[in-house]
């Protein structure tokens, strides 16, 4: 007599959204390193914040955020560039042009979506034009494996901030056309040099971000960059408006795209994402699990803090655009937990975050798969 089949029971609604977030197809500790760096954006945008930091003045630590929280935000990006063409094998052939041209579609959906949030007239840099550039520029990086991409950020935060002095200098940028300009690229976090924390990003997601060895590897390199660009920068770095060309290139100022930025804030990025993925190795993944589901979704979470600003400014002070008047307000504490509420809610009750799902569903109606691809899967 033949014997049925074994009937394997599909997963109920709150199972498969509690796998989405909590399964093998996810990497808790980068989620997890998305979440602060949400957060940390929020306090940047949100608190007066007391500089330079210093260890003895604990209302001076909040100044860590500043420049740092965008950095590990672009250092993420390139992870999840990586994971998603390959992760550590890069894709080849048709499923490489494929993946190069969805990651473009994706550019140009995040650089329009970035331009609206401009116009919001809530008074911040707006990452998402910079990051759209950044996504193209990753389309030339994907093909490459880690110690290339390695070599190519390296090479890059050796040699950009120099450039970058130069390019910071061009009239242009004191011109109406190019205070316009500066907004539509996203220039506050240029992506000629910010391409290199997408290119390490890319690295050590390529190396095997979920290994023991190269976790190892980011939390000691990174923290060694961290301190050394430091104390390089508290022994002769240079604060406030620089006044030469060498002042301009040696300062870990935030935001200053400054050598000593570049590698202090890029190895404090490693050293952050070591952290989580070594902290989400124990049982603090749940605790943490609402600052991951927060970090599931950073483009819903960052957009959705911007537009309920937007509003509740408009609402409360007749205009968005009165930064110090809304700080006053002191709306970082509601608004974070609403949005760390709001984000573990929606991730298990519902899933995916709404823009994450609709950035892939263009991408892929933009590019859809061929039938070689539904035969390879199944």
């Amino acid at each position: 007599m033949a014997v049925a089949p074994e009937v394997i029971a599909r997963p109920g609604w709150l199972e498969s959204r509690w796998m989405r977030l909590n399964g093998p197809s996810r990497i808790a500790g980068v989620d997890l390193a998305r979440g602060l760096a949400i957060l940390g954006m929020l306090a940047a945008h949100l608190l007066w914040i007391r500089e330079p930091l210093t260890l003895t003045d604990p209302f001076s630590w909040i100044a860590i955020v500043e420049g740092r929280s965008s950095i590990l935000f672009a250092t993420l990006a390139g992870i999840s560039i990586a994971l998603v063409t390959g992760a550590r094998v890069p894709l080849v052939g048709e499923a490489r042009q494929r993946a190069q041209l969805r990651l473009g579609t994706r550019a140009f959906a995040l650089w329009l979506l970035g331009l609206a949030l401009i116009f919001t007239g809530v008074p911040v840099y707006v990452i998402l034009p910079a990051y759209a550039l950044l996504f193209l520029l990753a389309t030339m990086l994907v093909p490459l494996r880690a110690r290339s991409l390695l070599f190519v950020a390296l090479v890059l935060a050796a040699v950009m901030p120099f450039v970058q002095v130069v390019l910071d200098a061009l009239p242009i940028w004191t011109t109406p056309i190019g205070n316009d300009l500066s907004l539509a690229i996203g220039w506050h976090y240029p992506f000629t040099t910010w391409i290199a924390f997408v290119a390490a990003g890319m690295a050590v997601a390529r190396a095997g971000i979920t290994r023991l060895k190269v976790q190892g590897w980011m939390l000691v390199v990174g923290a060694a960059l961290a301190v050394v660009a430091a104390a390089l920068d508290a022994i002769s770095g240079v604060s406030g408006l620089p006044t030469s060309f060498w002042q301009a290139l040696w300062t870990g100022e935030a935001h200053s795209t400054g050598l000593l930025e570049v590698w202090g804030s890029g190895g404090f990025a490693m050293f952050v994402i070591a952290l989580c993925l070594l902290a989400c190795r124990t049982v603090l993944t749940w605790v943490v699990l609402p600052l991951r589901a927060l970090g599931a979704m950073p483009l819903t979470a960052y957009t959705v803090q911007i537009v309920a600003w937007a509003i509740a400014a408009t609402v409360l002070l007749g205009s968005p655009g009165d930064l110090a008047a809304f700080r006053a307000l002191e709306p970082f504490v509601p608004l974070t937990l609403a949005t760390i509420a709001g984000c573990t809610a929606w991730a298990l009750l519902v899933g995916r975050g709404p823009l994450e799902w609709a950035l892939d569903r263009l991408a892929k109606l933009a590019v859809p798969s061929t039938p070689n691809d539904a035969a390879r899967s199944r």
